[in-house]
């Protein structure tokens, strides 16, 4: 579904939000144009295939203002469910590591904000369930410890490493501060390397990073 097709299915008034692709039907599809049988039911397959994801993706793809990738991690980290961050107060939210108090009331707000709380509740309508997020004790062995990365790695993607790190609970920041366990250097590390040399913080390799893991 890329975006020639999303504009078609605006156009025709198919879809108004993101909650409205779950109501989507074959019936819909076919008489646009693009549309054969099997790119239709494709389409669908891969629409209901997404009625489950998981806590951190989703409140990443709903959009809040100031809150990225790692802060929706933190999020679905700290409360472990959808339910528990509507019903959090902003002093909750507040208390996250490395969220400020922009960051956080931005998400307090949003979640709330009336019209997003109808939007999520047509979500559920169409049958779309967010995992909670359960960390498995025994495997977290990074838990409580802040990573960065920096320069490029041999043995596996910068997607990958943070995926990693998150497996095993640990937590990823985009900036050096005296609050870093470890910066992973890999090749043409920069200025982030000079500011953990300068702070004290333990910089190690990618053989000793994937030691860790």
């Amino acid at each position: 579904m890329g975006p020639k097709i999303i504009e078609q299915l605006l156009k025709e008034g198919l879809v108004k939000d993101f909650s409205d692709f779950y109501e989507l039907t074959l019936g819909d599809l076919l008489p646009l144009e693009r549309f054969a049988d099997k790119s239709a039911e494709n389409l669908i397959k891969a629409i209901l295939e997404k009625k489950s994801p998981d806590l951190a993706r989703f409140i990443y793809a709903l959009g809040i203002r100031h809150v990225g990738e790692e802060s929706a991690l933190a999020l679905a980290k700290h409360f472990g469910s959808l339910e528990k961050i509507i019903n959090a107060s902003l002093e909750e939210i507040n208390s996250i590591y490395d969220f400020g108090e922009v960051m956080a009331k931005s998400a307090y707000e949003w979640f709330h904000n009336k019209k997003n709380l109808e939007l999520l509740a047509r979500l559920t309508a169409a049958g779309v369930r967010v995992k909670s997020l359960k960390l498995e004790l025994a495997n977290a062995k990074l838990a409580g410890k802040t990573f960065v990365l920096t320069g490029g790695l041999n043995q596996l993607t910068r997607d990958q490493a943070k995926a990693k790190i998150r497996e095993l609970g640990g937590d990823i920041s985009s900036s050096v501060s005296k609050n870093t366990d470890y910066v992973v250097a890999g090749s043409e590390a920069g200025s982030k390397l000079k500011k953990a040399e300068k702070l004290g913080v333990k910089i190690i390799n990618e053989e000793e990073f994937l030691k860790m893991l």
